[in-house]
């Protein structure tokens, strides 16, 4: 898929460059001259945090579909092609609705500035609008207050996941500061759900959302998760759900699913969907296996993984996921964007990693040299080395260590190009 859209989001990109500047003002504007397709969407349930936003949307949206809804979905940034950012009611945008949803959007907001987040996010705005379904979500980009997301006045549900430090540049560098942009989404009288946080973030999120009247589903007040006996146990004032694990690997995606049923209680669903938002959700590049492809193939026997968290909260959450694998030497393939703590980051990773092989993210502005990785692996404790490019890496790890568990890691960016590259044919 591509051709047209990529043309028009080329010409978004140039003329609009991708500077992030939180304001509204440019957002309403274009919504207006396109007839406010916000106000005319399916029941949303809005989404912001810092970490497990995608999983826990994937697995609302699981939940929903299990009864035979027809559900939107909206996220950024994309991985591998811009469509999948816009699934209209279950399936990926195709490349002729793209074209023409873009090119109507770029034609209506004229010579006037704005970035090309917002243009692209008005765009999903529009299509889901414009197609029939009974579900919107909506993941914010950036923040939440002042993010493109931001404009429906009244969603069905808000949900709130870990708040972490992440995007300082953006939204401050306090947890107090971030969660005051997270919970901007919450809205009056519309009931929030909110994953675990730190004390700090609770505060701020139940003042505001006491201010305006929503109601707090709030993990550790109103509901309850864990695992216990290979189960996950939820429970809430409704009562008591036994189901299985998570399908996305990893310790955290027990309390992204408790938020996720909690969302899906909210909305009247029952054990079934609850049941379907863990067993079958697929969110790549979350600790994803891969199991087929041309990369794939090139480091069997050894294993090949792929994440593309990339804040210290991230980095923990993978050393966590790490712990509970099957013992096999570990060695990771990191490339980072220079906008990230990347020793924040690497840290926990240093505690479960043999060793770290740096890659700079191929046609990427804004990557940290490979060097400049393995600078600052080597200061967190990790054996850490160079490759001209993750294909190099895998053959130089996979020759020292033929049955390895091989982790590429560090950016959603590197993440996209490994599905590409892993998607050609030989």
């Amino acid at each position: 898929m591509s051709g047209g859209s990529d043309a028009i989001l080329n010409r978004m990109m140039a003329l609009h460059p991708k500077v992030i500047d939180l304001t509204l003002d440019r957002v309403w504007s274009l919504l207006a001259k396109l007839d406010h397709p916000e106000r005319k969407l399916p029941p949303v349930i809005h989404l912001a945090g810092t970490n497990g936003k995608g999983s826990t949307q994937a697995m609302i949206r699981a939940g929903l579909e299990q009864s035979g809804a027809a559900v939107h979905a909206y996220t950024s940034p994309h991985l591998a092609m811009f469509h999948e950012r816009i699934r209209l009611a279950g399936t990926l945008i195709s490349e002729t609705e793209l074209t023409d949803i873009l090119d109507r959007c770029y034609q209506a907001n004229g010579p006037d500035p704005i970035t090309y987040f917002e243009i692209t996010t008005v765009a999903g705005i529009l299509a889901f609008a414009e197609t029939p379904a009974d579900f919107t979500l909506l993941e914010v980009g950036l923040g939440g207050r002042l993010d493109a997301t931001n404009v429906v006045e009244k969603p069905a549900v808000s949900v709130i996941t870990p708040i972490d430090l992440d995007h300082q540049q953006f939204l401050g560098d306090t947890l107090t500061a971030i969660a005051g942009e997270k919970a901007g989404i919450i809205k009056q009288g519309v009931p929030c759900v909110v994953g675990p946080q730190h004390d700090e973030s609770m505060d701020v999120i139940e003042t505001i959302a006491a201010k305006l009247g929503a109601p707090l589903m709030a993990y550790g007040q109103q509901w309850h998760v864990s695992q216990e006996r290979e189960r996950l146990i939820y429970q809430d004032e409704t009562g008591l759900l036994d189901l299985p694990l998570p399908a996305l690997p990893g310790p955290h995606q027990i309390m992204n699913a408790g938020a996720a049923i909690a969302a899906l209680r909210l909305l009247g669903r029952d054990e079934a969907a609850c049941e379907a938002a863990v067993s079958n959700a697929y969110w790549p590049a979350r600790m994803e296996h891969l199991t087929t492809g041309p990369l794939v193939e090139m480091a069997a026997p050894a294993e090949l993984w792929l994440d593309g968290g990339h804040n210290p909260a991230a980095g923990r959450a993978i050393a966590q996921t790490l712990r509970q694998q099957p013992a096999r030497p570990t060695h990771l393939i990191c490339g980072m964007l220079n906008t990230k703590d990347i020793g924040g980051y690497l840290a926990p990773l240093a505690q479960v990693a043999d060793s770290l092989t740096a890659v700079s993210i191929p046609d990427e502005i804004n990557t940290i040299p490979a060097e400049k990785t393995a600078q600052e692996a080597a200061k967190v404790g990790l054996t850490a080395q160079t490759a001209p490019d993750v294909k190099s890496a895998i053959s130089t790890i996979k020759g020292h260590s033929p049955h390895a568990r091989i982790l590429i890691c560090g950016s959603l960016y590197l993440a996209g190009h490994v599905l590409r590259e892993n998607a050609e044919p030989q």
